[in-house]
């Protein structure tokens, strides 16, 4: 592979291992580009006119249809609603811990009058793990979901686990174009049923929003916005780009679209840098022209883009702006995006935000039905579509500031609320349920403000303190006790999290490990790798790591230079891995690196298990995969201190990092299971769980009310 594959690889996990919350095209995935994506939108909403006109026509007959089939649809079911608010790692010890202290009222009443417990999570404790098992009450070999990353074995290197996009079969060359004249293949690869699927063929309407790994959104009876795992305007998972006169700002950057620029009297001429322009034959970047004029004196500048004047003061983040890439014969693709300038004098800088598709006109699918997310944009304004929402990268490389990243994120919060209550107020019967990333975010980037003996705690370079997590609770509070507000008595609330937090202190290369004890080599004269596994002899290597926690047997007939024979081999070299992993100690601090490493074939018995790693590694708090080992790199460095902002994760051992379960019905279950929250939703409609749920109810009785004493 050559140094630009690499380079391009490298961007790419970066991104996604940042639990997919950086920059970098990731071509592969998104496929066919501009183009077919336009065609495709255009097609589709041309098509909804007439399905709309055709719905205003016949909808007395659908309403009494509708109206026959809910009294069928409730007939048995025990509630008339249930709402699930996602809290994307809340952690049980810093939620007990805060109503302890009487500052989470609402969560409190819930756990006094209702239910709360710790909620036990996959292996891995990963977040589209996780909320796959939530959604399909499977464990992951059943779902297909083991990382945020999967591995082709023909070469060794990564792609995203969560879907594949491919390009048209069939086009028309046209001059200088390829028109595409067929569908892309648009795939998910998350496998198993969600639950509201299962209540969508008995009738019963559900509200799905940002629900983790939603990403192609499937066809169900209910409306669908997709969560994590959805791609930006360029495929990637969130490409943000910085802008400067600094050329020493843009040496220290490891991701993102860096864009140099130079200010001539008073103004800048730069661009936009868009997607791909798979239309033509031979590809290029759709570069947008864009003009920004500065006043130093106001600290004020103008942008001129897409035919728009924005006036922006520094410091300010600008509403979110509709922008326009022309790839040719007359077609249009639309992003929208926000401006914030950063710094005047005596240097320009200025960040945009990742090319979010637009919802009023969506270059992919990003909705159920299609026309969701333009229902959604016309009734409450544009707002963020992009799966990893909230640029912790950008905070990461120094591109925004710990104030400008809390105001991003919260403004995308309040996003996803408007849509919460929206959709309460239109499905009065049902489930609603939608994941707020903001729990998670804020976590993993401020962490280490609960942690006075953090590496990443660097004088001068920290402007917060504890109290941000603490203020990351109450308003997560606030909201559980406005939603409350709006329930009746014959509806149930719950409110969860896939995983804990903890703080990441220490990060581990399992792969230096690997080669330093024998099971990985390295090729002749060379005394460490480069990125992806670049220098490694794959024909005297038998195990490898890639992703957050998987370690891989280097294995015949599966890799394609396998080394290691599957059977007895195979089966001697993981016990023998298993032992020596399990209790790895890290001699300069003299504590424990790794609790346990998960073989996967003694917690794994589903039709995908093949799929699986071999090896899970369950690292001990305060530890996690190194920077160096996301990204396939071999050193002689085990183990290293994690400075970077970055300083909480959950990507570790999943005893650990159990989430949170709160629910205004007690239950009878003590230790719940993530997988058992989809057969109690089922069982609460009256819906008996189907066989192929590991998860079990955590409901019993006729009327749960009656049962409980306790009402919503």
């Amino acid at each position: 592979m050559n140094d630009k594959a690499f380079k391009a690889k490298r961007r790419l996990v970066l991104i996604t291992l940042l639990v997919l919350a950086s920059a970098a095209p990731l071509m592969a995935y998104i496929g066919p580009g501009a183009g077919f994506a336009f065609l495709s939108s255009f097609l589709v909403l041309f098509l909804t006119f007439f399905l709309a006109l055709f719905s205003f026509l016949s909808w007395p007959f659908r309403f009494i249809w509708k109206a026959i089939r809910g009294q069928r649809a409730y007939k048995t079911s025990k509630v008339n609603r249930v709402v699930i608010l996602g809290l994307d790692g809340m952690e049980p010890s810093l939620a007990e811990r805060f109503m302890a202290e009487g500052k989470l009222p609402n969560l409190a009443g819930l756990k006094k009058e209702g239910t709360y417990a710790r909620l036990r999570t996959t292996v891995p404790s990963i977040s589209p793990v996780a909320w796959s098992s939530f959604m399909t009450g499977s464990e992951p070999s059943k779902h297909n979901i083991f990382d945020f990353l999967s591995r082709d074995p023909r070469t060794y290197l990564p792609d995203l686990s969560s879907a594949r996009i491919g390009n048209p079969k069939r086009v028309l060359s046209l001059g200088k174009y390829n028109i595409p004249l067929s569908k892309p293949e648009i795939r998910g690869m998350r496998k198993s049923v969600p639950f509201w699927k299962i209540l969508g063929e008995k009738g019963i309407f559900s509200t799905v929003l940002r629900v983790p790994i939603t990403f192609p959104p499937e066809k169900f009876k209910g409306h669908l916005l997709s969560g994590m795992c959805a791609p930006d305007l360029k495929g990637s998972q969130g490409t943000f780009s910085f802008y400067t006169t600094d050329m020493a700002r843009l040496e220290r950057k490891e991701a993102g679209q860096n864009i140099p620029v130079t200010l001539a009297d008073g103004r800048i001429e730069t661009y936009i840098s868009g997607p791909e322009n798979s239309l033509l034959k031979k590809a290029e970047e759709i570069r947008l022209p864009m003009a920004i004029t500065v006043d130093p004196k106001s600290e004020e500048v103008v942008i001129e883009v897409s035919g728009q004047r924005i006036v922006l003061k520094k410091n300010t983040f600008s509403p979110w702006t509709r922008i326009t890439f022309k790839p040719g014969l007359g077609m249009k693709i639309q992003a929208i995006c926000k401006f914030y300038v950063s710094q005047v004098k005596p240097h320009f800088e200025m960040y945009i935000t990742p090319l979010n598709i637009d919802p009023e006109k969506p270059a992919l699918p990003i909705s159920h039905p299609f026309i969701y997310s333009v229902y959604l944009a016309k009734l409450l304004g544009s707002f963020i579509t992009l799966g990893e929402a909230n640029d912790t990268w950008a905070l990461n490389e120094g591109v925004l500031s710990e104030q400008a990243f809390l105001e991003l994120t919260y403004a995308n919060h309040m996003e996803w609320e408007g849509m919460v209550f929206k959709a309460m107020e239109n499905t009065r019967k049902g489930l609603v349920c939608c994941v707020f990333e903001t729990t998670d975010s804020i976590q993993h980037m401020f962490m280490r403000y609960l942690d006075k003996g953090h590496p990443a705690l660097r004088p001068g370079q920290n402007a917060m303190s504890p109290k941000v997590i603490e203020d990351l609770y109450t308003r997560m509070d606030d909201l559980v006790g406005r939603v409350r507000a709006k329930l009746d008595s014959r509806s149930v609330l719950i409110v969860m999290s896939d995983h804990g937090f903890k703080s990441f202190r220490r990060g581990v290369n399992i792969n230096s490990w690997l080669w330093k004890n024998g099971y990985l080599a390295l090729k002749d004269g060379k005394s460490e790798s480069g990125e992806w596994f670049k220098d490694v002899d794959w024909h005297k290597t038998k195990a490898y790591a890639l992703g957050l926690g998987g370690l891989y047997l280097n294995l015949k007939g599966r890799e394609a230079k396998g080394t290691v024979t599957p059977g007895e081999e195979a089966g001697a070299l993981k016990d023998e891995l298993v032992k020596k992993l399990g209790g790895l100690n890290d001699g300069v601090k003299n504590a424990t690196a790794v609790n346990q490493a998960y073989d996967t074939d003694k917690i794994y018995a589903g039709p995908y298990k093949g799929n699986a790693p071999d090896l899970i590694i369950g690292y001990a708090e305060g530890y996690r995969a190194s920077w160096d080992s996301v990204t396939g790199k071999v050193n002689d460095v085990i183990f290293d201190d994690n400075i970077k902002a970055w300083s909480g994760d959950h990507c570790i051992d999943p005893k650990v990092v159990p989430g949170v379960l709160f629910s205004s019905l007690r239950l009878k279950e003590m230790s719940p299971s993530i997988m058992d929250i989809a057969p109690t939703v089922l069982e609460l409609f009256g819906l008996k769980p189907p066989a192929h749920m590991d998860g079990k109810t955590l409901v019993d009785g006729a009327d749960p009310f009656q049962t409980t004493g306790k009402r919503a």
